[in-house]
């Protein structure tokens, strides 16, 4: 073993070291080696002596070296319990010798040796064994000749000897083995609210001691105990400066007897509260002691006078005050009067600030504040001894201001804070003068104060909580804050102790913040501003809660020249710029952004007990928004004077957009609030706005930007707290509204101040948009479109009464306010609310509309401009989600903003909107018949319904899967009643007296008809026609013929010349009879239309036929009264309907006949001269009528329609001949139809037509005379051929709508058509016979060969006379069209039709004969006879002269190769001249 081994080694030391003078010990201590061999271990040397007395042999010597090694291994020995206790009565001997030696080794050696006796299981136990041991320590200790180190480790073994006493009897008396007081008296840390803290810690047994509960007390005592006790009497009076009877010492210094009082009373605190003989001698004997030692009734002398004389008493008193005040009342109060005394009496510096440290240590200790609190404060037969404290500390901080070196000794307590703050100490300067000396004391005085008085703070606080977490209180962050007065014990204490004293902490602690600028000193007082604010809240201590949040707000902001802002300013005054250019001028300093951030701190702690107490912390957060938006704002860091480009890049800048982030976080926390608080908060806002408001309007109070200011703080917040409260807006929405409507909407409506108007409107904006946009909102809308009623219908009524609410503000505010500018913010906000949230509204669309009904009917331009941005967006985006039961509502507003007068520009945008709604509903609702309905049956009746029976029925089945899968929520009645409502709108629109809307409308309605009609029923349809479109035709018409014919003027554009100068208007829409006409025409078109687009299932409608009948009579009235613009929209709108539908054989014969009796009526009634426009379109139609119902016609239509042609060309040849021959050129009339004439070639089974076609036309050509007519005549007779009179007229009858027709024979239509229309054709019309010619030799071509050869010799007959023109005009161009056409027959007709008839040809021999004579008259006449040679006229050129030489080399050419080389089959009569 280790043990063994060293021990050996130190008796061979010691052998080694006796070995000349003292052989003996020599000896011995080889015997003992030899011994010690035998031996294994301590226990069994505690039981052999000899070992032990080789040691003490020799230190008996008394030789320093002996000694040192026989005390050494006496240590180890004693240390590793190797000597058994009876050796400890022959070793304490050895000892105290050994201290009589006069080496410092050996006198050391010795006090090491009876510490670890101590330490060990040697411990003395009887009064002798004790009395040596200490009596050799206190020997040593006051020994003159003793070293420094001697009498400093003396006194260290002794005071740890004692301990290790002290600590035998708690062992021994069965004590809480902790020592509660050790450690526990608080010194100054970095911070009060840590030393306040580490108070709190202690244990429980503590809280039950500081109670004195009697039943841990005891009065007997064990033999350690009376040992202990002896030694605490001697103690005491040593520090009485007595004799100490047991340990036989007469004499030591009293500061160190009293140091091991301070210890003992500091440390086992447990002995004295449980053994009653301790707590007799502490109350009877210490407390004498030190009550002897604190009076200073007389000058102190000596030792008591010194420095660490008294701060040992004090620091005992105040170990006895803080343990033992419960037992000890009447000596703790003693003692604590006399330090309270001791702040008022002249007495040293330094001993005050001994007091104050210790005062300060109470109040820092929240368990020792609280017993005194309740021992003495609280007791009526007491003083008021906490009380006492708290005034005696305030008294030394309120002196500083009166100090001839305030400013200094504020600078240093600024500097001791910020010392400690940063873990260092502060100190002087080593060559520091004394007045500095003087002023850091007197710092030290004041420092200790404010941190006592902060110590109470921080204590109530601590308290506070405490009561807090064992439930007697309620935490501020609670939802429920109870009203019934509080009786729990501790928070019984808090509130008396805040009653007793806050208003003296408030003084003081206000006092050095308003004077000091340290940032440690201001931080840690700002901590206590919060922490005390904060348990007044909780406690609700109302008053004190109130002071200190003025106080602390007062601190905030510095406002210069507050007295000179207060005062009266009159309204003009120029003291007023003055004030407003200082105010603006703020410089924020740390003390003030830390005070603002404690105030954000205690709001956020305290936002639910804060109740009343809001304004004031409101009224500050309001002059802080007013500072963080000014340009001239600054920190102290950066001066009012930098520009502001520069200060943006300062930290100033960081401050204040923390202080802003505090400020909304604070409102945004209102989430977090009982409801009752969040109200109260809001009630606060709007005493604030309304104050402002009263100061306004009496012109005193702060200035106008300052109420501005306040005012839109206040808004602004209400707003963020609306919206941060959104889940549960109810119970806030109508005081937040309220206050927009009634303070601020109703009576800035009547101020100047446009800003707060629109502030506030802006304000009402945002909350309604943030209600709406919620997610209750949106989950309620998304429920609804999920079909999920059940889930959603226990939610329906409290949401429509919100709903509601959010709206009618809107209503009540448009309709209640006079203002435009209000009236017109009020649809802004409903405009903006329609597109971001329309799609979520469901209840408050009578609101809605009834709003916008409102405004449609307004006389100003720029409301009806806003109310009807809001429709479009409800037309347009959110249609869809409006109630069934509000949509004819929502197409009634429509239209009335069609109809209103103030813009055209919404009128027909809103006619656009009604189109739109229309297209909307057709495709969302789908058609159910009414008959059908009960059955459920499914079924749509349109126009495809009657063209194709299965494509009806699958339509029909497509849409019963429609319905069932959408599910609409509108029956078919309902979607009857939409359609027919916006039909009605519109032709209520189209009777407007502005053409620009009437127009739209009458075009929306035909649109919608035209677009939508395949969906509407024969019921509808019926409906539509009868009741809209014809009344709207007839309405057009009658204001077309009423209205009035006069010019109008256009906008006055200004003045020249003194005169008015207006805006052109084009003539064709001058007057009012013009506009209607354009409106006629429109009607027509869109009849047109639908006419085109539905005829066939038109035609099956009731009573249609007595419809189309009205139509042609109107179409007859407009042709022969109407405009000419009139006129041709009139026959278009018959001609389309006619074209779309004959060639697909959808049209019967009876509207076909119809139509040509307006053909005719029209060429036969209208002059020529009406317009070449309108003929032209009347013969274009026709032709094209022809063309498209070729297959329609049989022959005596198609003679009806040469009868009416002919008329045409007639009467124009009649009239117009005069002048052709003023002007040169052929009629227009007869310009169309020689265009049309193409186009009526007959069809194959109308071939018979072309004779009458051709011989109609020949009559234009010049003629034969009276001879040759009866030869003709005679001709047509012997060909067998029936030719029908071309002057036959097909008359149709309908009759129960069968249709039978009969030819007659034509009458005459007019007088023209007798002899004097004959006469007309007959006479010479060279000009028209110019144009013809090609046309009829191109026809002639075309033609059946059968007919080409009947009518082929009237043909070369007619050309022929045609070419006798070259006698009489030589120069002119009918001739030469006539002998161009006559080589194209001869080539192309006459040539070939000799080789297609044969000998067994049908065609008649006498037709073939006659048409050779003709060929060889012409031949004869032309070439040889009369007009062979004709004289040319002087004029004519040589290039015209050599055309007609080359025209009659052509001709024979004609002659000689086509037809003399063909086969002729000709009598040698016709063919000799022909070869002659």
């Amino acid at each position: 073993m280790a043990f063994m081994a060293v021990l050996e080694s130190d008796l061979r030391a010691l052998s080694t070291e006796a070995r000349r003078r003292h052989p003996a010990v020599k000896d011995a201590a080889e015997r003992a080696i030899l011994k010690l061999r035998t031996l294994s271990s301590p226990s069994e040397i505690s039981q052999n002596m000899d070992i032990v007395r080789i040691f003490l042999m020799a230190c008996e010597v008394k030789s320093v070296k002996l000694s040192v090694i026989g005390l050494s291994c006496l240590q180890k020995l004693i240390s590793h319990d190797a000597l058994a206790p009876s050796v400890l009565n022959e070793i304490l001997p050895t000892l105290r010798d050994h201290s009589e030696m006069s080496d410092e080794s050996v006198q050391l050696k010795t006090l090491q040796t009876i510490l670890i006796i101590f330490q060990s299981q040697l411990h003395p136990q009887s009064e002798e064994n004790m009395d040596q041991a200490l009596g050799i320590c206190l020997r040593l200790l006051e020994n003159n000749r003793s070293s420094d180190s001697v009498r400093n480790t003396a006194a260290a073994t002794f005071r740890q000897a004692v301990a290790l006493v002290f600590y035998q009897v708690v062992l021994a008396e069965s004590l809480p083995a902790e020592n509660f007081g050790s450690g526990s008296y608080i010194y100054r840390t970095s911070s009060i609210t840590d030393d306040v803290g580490r108070s709190m810690n202690n244990s429980e047994l503590e809280h039950n001691f500081a109670f004195g509960k009697p039943s841990l007390t005891r009065e007997t005592t064990t033999c350690a105990g009376k040992l202990g006790l002896r030694l605490l009497e001697d103690l005491t009076a040593l520090a009485a400066g007595g004799s100490a009877c047991w340990l036989r010492v007469n004499s030591i210094q009293r500061t160190f007897a009293l140091d091991i009082l301070e210890f003992i009373l500091s440390n086992y605190a447990a002995m004295f509260k449980i053994l009653v003989s301790y707590e007799q001698a502490l109350q009877h004997q210490i407390c004498s002691l030190l009550m002897t030692s604190l009076r200073i009734n007389h000058e102190l002398e000596g030792e008591v006078g010194e420095p660490y004389f008294r701060r040992l008493v004090l620091r005992s008193v105040a170990h006895i005050i803080r343990l033992y005040s419960s037992s000890l009342i009447t000596e703790c109060e003693v003692f604590l009067n006399m330090l309270i005394q001791f702040t008022f009496l002249d007495l040293p510096l330094w001993h005050r600030i001994l007091v104050l440290e210790i005062l300060r240590g109470f109040c820092v200790e929240a368990r020792t504040l609280r017993n005194l609190f309740q021992n003495f404060d609280m007791h009526p037969k007491n003083t008021n001894i906490v009380d006492g404290m708290i005034k005696a500390l305030a008294r030394v901080v309120s002196s500083a201001q009166f100090l001839e070196t305030s400013e200094e000794s504020l600078a240093a307590v600024a500097g001791m804070f910020s010392s400690k703050a940063n873990g260092t100490e502060w100190s002087l300067d080593n060559d520091a003068s004394n007045a500095a000396v003087m002023v850091a004391s007197e710092a030290h005085a004041i420092s200790l104060a404010i941190e006592g008085l902060l110590g109470v703070v921080f204590t109530v606080a601590s308290l506070t909580d405490e009561a807090v977490d064992v439930g007697e209180l309620e935490s501020p962050t609670c939802d429920f804050i109870p009203s019934a007065k509080h009786t729990g014990e501790t928070a019984v204490l808090c509130i008396s102790m805040v009653d007793s004293f806050w208003l003296t902490i408030l003084d003081a602690l206000s006092l050095i913040l308003a004077r000091s600028q340290g940032e440690a000193l201001v931080l840690e007082i700002l901590k206590g501003y919060q922490a005390f604010t904060q348990a007044c809240g909780v406690l609700h201590a109302v008053e004190p809660l109130n002071s200190f949040l003025a106080s602390l707000c007062k601190f905030t902001i510095n406002f210069p020249n507050e007295l000179e802002r207060r005062s009266v300013q009159s309204p003009g005054s120029k003291r007023f710029d003055l004030v407003s250019d200082q105010r603006d001028s703020i410089v924020l300093t740390p003390k003030n952004v830390q005070a603002l951030r404690t105030l954000f701190n205690v709001a956020h702690r305290l936002h639910n007990v804060l109740g009343p107490s809001w304004v004031l912390v409101l009224e500050t957060l309001s002059a802080l928004d007013r500072i963080i938006h000014s340009p001239h704002a600054a920190t102290q860091e950066v001066s009012t004077s930098v520009p502001r480009l520069t200060k943006a890049s300062s930290s100033q800048y960081s401050d204040f957009s923390i202080l802003s982030s505090l400020s909304s976080q604070l409102f945004e926390s209102s989430a977090l609030m009982h409801i009752s608080a969040v109200k109260s908060l809001l009630s606060a806002l709007c005493q604030l706005s309304h104050q402002c408001m009263v100061d306004a309007s009496s012109g005193f109070g702060p200035t106008i930007s300052h109420k501005t200011g306040n005012i839109s703080f206040s808004v602004e917040r209400m707003t963020s707290i609306l919206v941060n409260n959104i889940h549960r807006v109810e119970p806030l929405w109508d005081q937040v509204v309220g206050h927009f409507l009634e303070k601020s909407m109703l009576q800035l409506a009547d101020n100047s101040n446009q800003h707060l108007r629109n502030m506030a409107l802006d304000a009402l904006d945002q909350s309604i948009c943030s209600v709406l946009g919620s997610e209750q909102f949106e989950d309620h809308v998304m429920s609804r479109s999920d079909g999920n009623s059940q889930d959603v219908g226990s939610e329906e009524t409290e949401l429509r009464s919100l709903e509601s609410a959010v709206i009618s503000p809107l209503r009540v505010l448009y309709s209640s306010s006079e203002s435009l500018d209000v009236r017109a913010g009020s649809l802004k906000i409903l405009l903006h609310v329609l597109e971001r949230h329309g799609e979520n509204l469901r209840y408050s669309w009578p609101n809605i509309f009834e709003l916008l009904s409102l405004v449609a009917d307004a006389s100003e331009k720029d409301l009806v401009t806003l109310g009807f941005q809001s429709l479009r967006v409800i037309m347009n985006d959110g249609f869809s989600a409006i109630p069934p039961d509000y949509l004819n509502v929502c197409i009634d507003v429509t239209g009335a903003y069609g109809a209103q007068k103030t813009e055209l520009n919404i009128s027909l945008t809103a006619i656009g909107l009604l189109w739109t709604t229309t297209d909307f509903i057709v495709k969302e609702f789908p058609l159910v018949p009414v008959e059908e309905k009960e059955k459920g049956i499914v079924e749509v009746n349109s126009v495809s319904n009657e063209i194709d029976v299965e494509k009806r029925e699958a339509h029909a089945d497509n849409i019963y899967d429609d319905v069932n899968s959408h599910s609409p929520s509108i029956n078919v009645v309902d979607r009857d009643k939409l359609v027919i409502n916006v039909f009605l709108l519109l032709q209520n629109l189209g009777a407007d007296e502005r053409p620009e809307v009437r127009n739209s409308a009458i075009r929306t309605l035909f649109q919608i008809l035209g677009g939508h009609g395949q969906k509407l029923s024969k019921s509808m349809w019926e409906d539509c026609l009868w009741n809209y479109v014809f009344p709207t035709l007839d309405r057009a018409s009658h204001m077309a013929a009423t209205s009035s014919k006069n010019e109008w003027q256009g906008k006055e554009l200004g003045t020249q010349g003194g005169k008015a100068v207006h805006m052109l208007i084009h003539h064709s829409r001058n007057t009012a009879q013009k506009q209607w006409d354009e409106t006629l025409v429109l009607v027509l078109c869109g009849i047109a239309r639908l006419l085109r687009s539905f005829f066939p299932f038109l035609r099956t409608l009731n009573n249609f036929w007595s419809g189309w009948e009205s139509l042609i009579v109107f179409v007859k009235n407009s042709i022969f009264n109407g405009s000419k613009e009139v006129s041709l929209a009139a026959m278009n709108c018959l001609q389309t309907t006619v074209l779309a539908h004959c060639s697909k054989g959808n049209l019967p014969m009876a509207y076909l006949v119809s139509v040509l009796d307006v053909y005719e009526l029209v060429l036969e009634k209208t002059p020529a001269y009406v317009g070449s426009t309108f003929h032209k379109e009347v013969l274009h139609g026709l032709g094209e009528l022809y063309v498209q119902a070729q297959l329609m016609f049989n022959e005596e239509m198609y003679t009806r329609l040469l009868v009416i042609i002919g008329l045409a060309m007639k009467q124009t040849v009649t009239t117009c001949d005069n002048c052709e021959a003023e002007f040169g050129h052929v009629p227009h009339v007869l310009r169309n139809v020689l265009e049309v004439l193409p186009m009526l070639c007959p069809a194959e089974h109308l071939s018979s037509m072309w004779l009458i076609l051709q011989r109609e036309l020949l009559q234009y050509l010049p003629g034969p005379d009276s001879s040759q007519s009866e030869e003709v005549e005679a001709g047509q007779a012997c060909s067998g051929n029936h030719i029908p009179d071309v002057h036959a007229k097909v008359k149709y009858e309908a009759t129960n709508g069968t249709f039978s027709a009969t030819v007659q024979k034509a009458e005459v239509p007019s007088p023209t058509f007798g002899s004097s229309s004959a006469a007309a054709v007959n006479s010479p019309n060279y000009l028209f016979a110019e144009k013809l010619i090609p046309v009829l030799v191109d026809l002639m071509l075309k033609a059946p060969a059968a007919k080409k050869y009947i009518i082929l010799p009237e043909v070369i007959q007619r050309l022929g006379r045609s070419m006798t023109r070259r006698r009489d005009d030589p120069d002119g161009s009918l001739w030469r069209l006539a002998v161009e056409g006559f080589n194209r027959i001869l080539v192309d007709g006459v040539s070939k039709l000799a080789l297609e008839c044969g000998p067994d040809s049908k065609i008649s021999k006498p037709a073939r004969l006659r048409m050779w004579k003709e060929i060889a008259d012409v031949y004869e006449i032309f070439l040889v006879g009369y007009c062979g040679r004709a004289l040319p006229s002087n004029s004519r050129s040589v290039v015209s002269l050599k055309d007609d030489e080359s025209l009659e080399m052509t001709i024979v050419n004609v002659l000689s190769e086509e037809i003399l080389m063909s086969p002729i089959d000709a009598s040698i009569e016709a063919r000799n001249p022909i070869l002659l």
